[in-house]
């Protein structure tokens, strides 16, 4: 299935994404194997894989080791933080999603050995494995952010919609007081790698928007702050960002790293080149470094020579394989690969390591690759977005090439993002799509 096939699909609500799949693996005699796999983490990438090996392979012992009993669609979380949809929509229960002949271990993993080819669970419990996917999602490091903590969202003007979705609720709780009364917003992002890097820019969008319907634009202070130099890492998409920022009146401070917040005097810190800032607020959205699972760091699976603060895992950026354990596979947000943190990314991240594990098993070299795909539904307003997508060399990569514009507002890019993604999403976890 293409991207046009794909995004085809999410606009007419999953349903074609759910008969496209089935179809071809008919066509398909299952592979004959006793192959131990395990995958670490059941959220989009581990349990479409685990949905998409489970058809593959005939007798393998598949094991999907995450604690979680809840299943979060994080797409929908900007939504939620808008007042768009209710806490609710991005919840589900994980084992809804998983298929007959997987194994759940609901456990946290405290470490792998991979020369023992081993996963150790907080309970003591020791699996072996043939084949290791490293799927666990990433951490959202808050306490890295001195003064602040979660059950300080929704209160005093501060929200953080990363977190989940009852503080999604909490921030949009904030966020609408902020729309009524006026002042500084503050939105913000951080200086490391971070899941769906637009996220932060469709909730500056959305609340001013909600404001300026409100009639309350005029009261509004609306300031973006990053540590980075430009909005957005793919620079055509930076300057239309910047240029609609200027048109909203949406004021910009960069290279500035938020370190802090004093909640009572609603004031935040910002490292700068030169030292540090302070800046009063009325309302402030954080979004927290981000960083890989200590298990990952502590397992030695970790790049040693890039993104050292962080921890992603070492990988060819094309296959996804551990460059110093053949056996073993990162896949979706822990994956050191310079793109590729976005539920998009993972649908195509996910049959590249279904081929590589499939070819192993049979004693033979993969084929398929990656090459950075990412698909950024960026909410500009209610009821428009822009549908960037784009690849590992900033290129626009457009699935509808002349019929969709990737950097105008349009309404159907609005549909696929808050109608019908979700349904497309679904398909994807179930291995359809």
């Amino acid at each position: 299935m293409d991207r046009r096939q794909f995004l085809t699909a999410a606009v007419a609500g999953g349903a074609a994404a759910s008969l496209v799949s089935p179809s071809a693996e008919a066509q398909v005699s299952p592979v004959q194997t006793s192959a131990r796999i395990v995958i670490i983490g059941a959220g989009a990438g581990g349990t479409a894989l685990a949905n998409r090996l489970v058809r593959r392979l005939e007798g393998a012992q598949i094991t999907l080791i995450d604690p979680r009993r809840e299943h979060l669609y994080q797409p929908g979380l900007t939504l939620v933080a808008a007042g768009l949809k209710p806490g609710g929509y991005v919840v589900s229960d994980t084992a809804k999603w998983l298929p007959e002949g997987v194994t759940w271990l609901p456990e946290r993993v405290v470490a792998v050995d991979a020369e023992a080819k081993t996963v150790s669970t907080e309970s003591g419990e020791t699996l072996g494995y043939d084949w290791l996917v490293v799927a666990p999602g990433l951490v959202l490091d808050h306490d890295a952010i001195e003064g602040f903590s979660l059950d300080m969202v929704g209160e005093n003007g501060i929200g953080a919609l990363y977190a989940g979705p009852e503080y999604a609720a909490r921030t949009w709780a904030a966020a609408s007081r902020f729309v009524e009364d006026g002042g500084t917003g503050l939105f913000t992002r951080p200086s490391t790698e971070m899941k769906c890097a637009g996220a932060p820019l469709k909730h500056t969008f959305l609340i001013d928007d909600i404001a300026r319907r409100a009639g309350n634009a005029g009261r509004m202070n609306m300031v973006y702050v990053a540590p980075q130099a430009t909005l957005f890492g793919v620079p055509i998409v930076a300057e239309k960002v910047r240029m609609l920022f200027e048109d909203r009146g949406v004021d910009t401070m960069m290279n500035r790293t938020l370190t802090g917040i004093d909640a009572g005097a609603r004031r935040a810190t910002f490292a700068t080149g030169s030292g540090s800032e302070e800046v009063e607020y009325d309302y402030i959205h954080v979004v927290p470094p981000q960083r890989a699972p200590d298990f990952v760091r502590r397992s030695g699976l970790s790049w040693a020579d890039r993104w050292t603060d962080q921890g992603w895992v070492e990988c060819d950026m094309a296959t996804l394989r551990h460059l110093r354990y053949p056996e073993v596979f990162a896949l979706g947000d822990v994956a050191g690969v310079p793109k590729g943190k976005t539920a998009a990314s993972v649908k195509w991240q996910v049959p590249v390591v279904e081929d590589h594990i499939v070819a192993g098993i049979e004693g033979r070299e993969g084929t398929e690759t990656y090459d950075g795909y990412t698909s950024c539904p960026m909410i500009t307003r209610i009821g428009r977005a822009m549908l960037v997508e784009f690849d590992y060399h900033d290129n626009l990569v457009p699935s509808f090439p002349g019929m969709i514009a990737p950097l105008e507002e349009l309404w159907i890019s609005w549909l696929m993002k808050e109608v019908a993604l979700k349904a497309t999403y679904n398909a994807m976890l179930r291995g359809r799509a």
